[in-house]
């Protein structure tokens, strides 16, 4: 299972997030819930690195049980929208497939 787990400020601001794990919906290459959860986090760093000009603190491992970590996330409200605009497409991914996505908002 994936785990999506997203830290919020006082005000509702992510700070950073962590997603682990694997969803294990379907053979390596062809998990099309490890697909999207993967297009929609690289996307998201990528426009925080190169549209919005902000420079997360970035760790991933692909080798040990899957892991991608940003924090440092830009509190602006460009930065906000793309972290929110994440969080909500892991939010639909996980209505579809429960069984392999958990996503998780900590205060």
């Amino acid at each position: 299972m994936i785990r999506a787990h997203f830290t919020l400020d006082s005000n509702r601001r992510i700070t950073d997030f962590a997603i682990t794990g694997h969803a294990e919906a379907g053979p390596y290459g062809q998990d099309i819930v490890c697909a999207a959860v993967s297009a929609l986090t690289i996307s998201t760093i990528n426009g925080l690195e190169h549209v919005v000009h902000y420079k997360p603190a970035v760790e991933s491992d692909n080798q040990n049980g899957g892991l991608l970590k940003a924090s440092a996330l830009g509190t602006d409200h460009d930065s906000q929208l793309l972290l929110n605009t994440l969080l909500n497409g892991l939010l639909d991914i996980q209505q579809s497939y429960p069984a392999n996505i958990e996503v998780k908002m900590l205060n």
